[in-house]
């Protein structure tokens, strides 16, 4: 449909409501659904972002306590064959790391030693992953990484197995 504005000073176009690209103006009773539409779908999606970012940050602290058992077990498996300080030389370490890397992270971090056969060392850290959400104390995430291996000794090429 053409119009003719009432200056006279030129001629435009003006779509009408049968037209496509016409816009068209939503129903009185349809009014106000988008806003009922984002207070049903906000805490979703609110939820949703949290949960992404306690994701990472469990997965970040996993890391943590991973990178403080191997530091550890570095320690406990270079330590001599007998010396009995190797346990808190290992842990210190560990614990070392953790506060290091992070402190506010992996929170109640703590470090055990244990040996399972004579010759092997291990160090095992433990603690929880911050909480995004603090209103749910049952969900914890507990985190327990271990690491160790052979500890490291000259042996003999004369079949001498023994370390100490």
């Amino acid at each position: 449909m053409i119009v003719r504005p009432r200056d006279g000073r030129g001629v435009r176009a003006r779509p009408a409501r049968d037209e496509p690209g016409a816009t068209v103006r939503p129903a009185r009773d349809e009014r106000g659904v988008t806003v009922i539409e984002l207070a049903l779908l906000m805490p979703v999606i609110l939820a949703t972002a949290l949960l992404i970012v306690q994701v990472a940050l469990w997965f970040h602290a996993r890391e943590v306590a991973e990178a403080a058992a191997q530091e550890g077990a570095r320690v406990a498996r270079s330590a001599p064959f007998d010396s009995g300080a190797w346990e808190g030389a290992a842990t210190g370490k560990a614990t070392e790391i953790v506060r290091a890397i992070g402190p506010r992270l992996l929170r109640d971090a703590t470090a055990t030693t244990s040996e399972k056969e004579p010759d092997e060392r291990f160090v095992t850290v433990t603690g929880s992953a911050v909480q995004v959400i603090p209103l749910l104390p049952d969900l914890a995430f507990t985190i327990t990484a271990t690491a160790g291996g052979p500890v490291e000794c000259f042996r003999p090429d004369d079949g001498g197995q023994d370390c100490g």
